[in-house]
Parts: C-alpha cells; sequence; structure tokens
C-alpha cells in the first residue's frame, strides 16, 4: 500500500468497521472505503470468541475492499474493553554524568525503568506516558531535553491492560489474513478523531460511549492525564428497555434509537408506540416516557461513573480544570437530550464530537457519525505510523557523511517521535503470534 493510504480496524462491541483512508494533498484525510459488521465476538470490549470475530473482521474488511476497489493487507487496531486500567507513577534516575547534557537515551532508561513496575498477573503495560519532569528538584518542566541536571525524574500515566485481550485481538487480525500494523489505545484513537488542539490544550474530557464500555480519555495542556474504560455502554441500555417492556432485543435497540431519550421530562404522558407482538400475539403499547425513564436511569448511572473519574484526575483543582469540558462520542452520543443530561449532572460545558477534525471538507455525511469516530483515529493513527516508517527508512538508506552534519543547522530537524510504547508492544504481540503456531 501506498505510504499514505492506512486501513483502521475497529473491533467493538456491537459492530466491526474496517476504514481506508488517505492523505490527501491538503493534509486531511479522504475516506475511500469502510465496511462494517455486526460483531458477534466482542463482549464489553473483550475477544470472546475467536471464530465469530474472524468472520465479522473479514466481512467488514472484504466490504471495505470493494467499496474502495482495492485490497488490504495491513490494518491498525484498536484496544479497549474491560480490562484496562490506569494508574499515576512517578520515577527518577540518576544521571553518571551531569557534564553533559539530558538527552533521549537518559529519557529512555526513565521510561524503561517504569516498565519494571509490578503488575497482577497477566498484566501488561500498554502505555506510559510521561506528563511533567523535575530536573534536580526544579518541576514543571515539559521538555527535559537539552538541559544539564544529575537527577531526571517524572510522573506519568500508566495505562494497562491484559495481555492475553491484547493477543487474541492480535490472533483473530491474523487468522483474518491481515497483517498486523499497529495497536492503539482507542480512547487515544477517538480523541485523536474528534478534539482540536486548543480543547487539549485548555483541558477536556472526552467521553466515547460504544456499545459495550465508554472509553474515557482526559487531556490537559496538550497531554493525556487520565484514561478509563468503564465496562458498560449503550448495550445495557437495550437491555434494560427490553426487560422493562417485556420485548425483544432488536425492537428494544430500535426504539431506543428512534423514540429514546435521556430526558424524561421531555415527552407527554399520552405518546404511545405500539410494537408487534410476536407471531399472534396482541402488540404491546409503550408510553415514551416510560421509554425515557428507563433510558434515563442507565445514562445517569453511566455518566456519574465517568464523572467519579473526571473527580479522580483532579477536575476541582484549580490548575488541573479541563476549561473545555466533555466532548461526547460513540454510538452512544446520538441518545437526543444526553448532551443536556451531562451538562445538569457534571456542570462542565458539552458537545458532541463528530470525527470531522482532520477529515477532507467533501466527506461523505455518514462517515462524519460519531459512530465512526475510533475507525477515523485508527485511520489517522495509521498513516502517521506510514509516515514515520518512511522518514526511518530515509535515514537508514542515506546516512550523512561527518561533514554534513556538521554543516547541518541544528534548529531545522523536528524532535524525533519516541518510538511509542504501542509500537514495541505490536512488535512484540506479532513475534509472539509468529512463534506461537
Amino acid at each position: 500500500m501506498e505510504h499514505n493510504v492506512a486501513v483502521g480496524l475497529d473491533i467493538g462491541t456491537t459492530k466491526i468497521v474496517a476504514m481506508i483512508g488517505r492523505k490527501n494533498e491538503y493534509g486531511k484525510l479522504e475516506i475511500l472505503g469502510i465496511g462494517k459488521s455486526k460483531s458477534l465476538g466482542v463482549h464489553r470490549g473483550v475477544v470472546n470468541n475467536i471464530t465469530q470475530t474472524i468472520q465479522s473482521i473479514q466481512q467488514a474488511i472484504q466490504e471495505a475492499e470493494a467499496a474502495a476497489d482495492r485490497k488490504i493487507e495491513g490494518v491498525t487496531v484498536g484496544i479497549a474493553g474491560q480490562h484496562i486500567r490506569s494508574l499515576q507513577h512517578s520515577d527518577y534516575i540518576t544521571r553518571p554524568n551531569s557534564d553533559l547534557v539530558i538527552d533521549e537515551e537518559d529519557i529512555d532508561r526513565l521510561i524503561n525503568q517504569v516498565h519494571k513496575l509490578v503488575m497482577l498477573p497477566g498484566e501488561e503495560i500498554i502505555h506510559v506516558l510521561p506528563q511533567e519532569y523535575k530536573v534536580d528538584g526544579q518541576a514543571e518542566i515539559k521538555e527535559p531535553i537539552g538541559m544539564y541536571g544529575g537527577r531526571l525524574e517524572a510522573n506519568f500515566h500508566v495505562v494497562v491492560g491484559q495481555v492475553s485481550s491484547i493477543r487474541n485481538i492480535g490472533r483473530c487480525v491474523q487468522s483474518s489474513g491481515l497483517n498486523l500494523e499497529g495497536i492503539t489505545l482507542e480512547p487515544l484513537a477517538s480523541a485523536n478523531a474528534v478534539l482540536s488542539q486548543e480543547e487539549k490544550e485548555a483541558g477536556v474530557a472526552l467521553i466515547d460511549i460504544g456499545g459495550g464500555t465508554t472509553d474515557l480519555a482526559i487531556f490537559r495542556d496538550g497531554i493525556i492525564r487520565h484514561t478509563a474504560v468503564i465496562p458498560f455502554g449503550g448495550n445495557v441500555i437495550t437491555e434494560d428497555i427490553k426487560e422493562g417492556c417485556s420485548i425483544i432485543e432488536k425492537q428494544a435497540e430500535l426504539l431506543k434509537i428512534k423514540f429514546g431519550s435521556a430526558w424524561p421530562g421531555e415527552n407527554k404522558e399520552n405518546e404511545i408506540v405500539s410494537i408487534p407482538g410476536l407471531r399472534g400475539r396482541e402488540p404491546k403499547e409503550i408510553t415514551l416516557k416510560n421509554l425515557s425513564k428507563i433510558i434515563h436511569a442507565r445514562v445517569v448511572e453511566i455518566v456519574e461513573q465517568v464523572y467519579v473519574e473526571i473527580k479522580n484526575y483532579g477536575h476541582e483543582e484549580q490548575k488541573k480544570k479541563l476549561i473545555a469540558g466533555i466532548v461526547l462520542t460513540g454510538g452512544g452520543a446520538q441518545l437526543k437530550h444526553l448532551k443536556q443530561l451531562v451538562e445538569y449532572i457534571t456542570g462542565m460545558d458539552t458537545r458532541i464530537g463528530f470525527p470531522n477534525e482532520h477529515l477532507a471538507g467533501d466527506s461523505d455525511e455518514e462517515i462524519t457519525s460519531p459512530l465512526y469516530a475510533t475507525a477515523v483515529g485508527l485511520v489517522l493513527d495509521g498513516i502517521k505510523r506510514n509516515e514515520r516508517k518512511k522518514i526511518e527508512q530515509k535515514e537508514k538508506l542515506s546516512p550523512k557523511t561527518e561533514e554534513e552534519k556538521q554543516e547541518e543547522k541544528p534548529v531545522e530537524k523536528p524532535p524525533k517521535e519516541r518510538r511509542s510504547f504501542l509500537d514495541k508492544l505490536t512488535e512484540r504481540v506479532k513475534d509472539f503470534l509468529d512463534n506461537a503456531e
């Protein structure tokens, strides 16, 4: 595949989406094809039936290939699910020679040290995100490279997940005949797709309400500060409607989408929907007021849990305040009056996030739905990864001579993106799968 084309594969609880996109000449993302299938082997973001998941992936991939009229070889997948948790940790290194300035290697050494943290059995560190550094006790340093100092310390946001769940996703992708090109944390992918840089600077909480899980990512000063996965989403709302109204799941889902509202005050007493009964039975009459009461109760529970996480991050402290408030995305964000309810519970400004931040202007309306935020984010991530690879290959192919190095202006070089932990994780999962057979 060309370097500016990438494929995102969002393996969700309710649907699996394969999306092919490329960067156009304006640096915006153009979606070439999209395929989606009902996700059958995934529960709360975790694969629980490999065979079914493989079939669903293949179906979505074939659909996307047909739409874009090109073959898909490699994909970037997202990981989420109820096994993801995060913690704060601080660590330090003492530098052997404080006459030299701090460089990449010092930071890598510090990050590698965090990896020695002892985890619960079966857990592994997915992501290590430096928050801010201290050099010889001087705090709040954003970028220590180039400074002098003997002791380098940092606060880290560490994301942990179950290694078996991640390997299972890798297995599904490989068995579907695809290359695993990259793994990304889904809350981060969604954030890239819907948040603007200003929001990330000002402080914002992204809430991605999926079918099986609700993901949270908090940014402040342009850096990710907190992530959490709450193990329920839109599906539990459908379940409640099914139980509360004694109807089948398909009807409950349709009711939720067509008539559902998160705010009970909106519906008049006399608004009624009639639902055809099962084979020869009387139709059921359901008042919209009851429907929205059922939805309201469950949505309040989800939002309150997310709000607990936002408070855990420290939103109530003055210097950690999230000025840009909340952005809601994911399929669950399409619920009517949800924005009002979230504002009411949290007292924070709220908007619905559409993944149009990086999309080309003429994109299809369907693609800009909050439903596809994660998929768009995964495509963006894949393209970024391809661009990085291209630069690395260039450097390998034409190493500079010493004279050229001397003449180079040091200012020009953008900071080398540190190989994210996810890249290393992707390689480890690949190695594991290759050797596992």
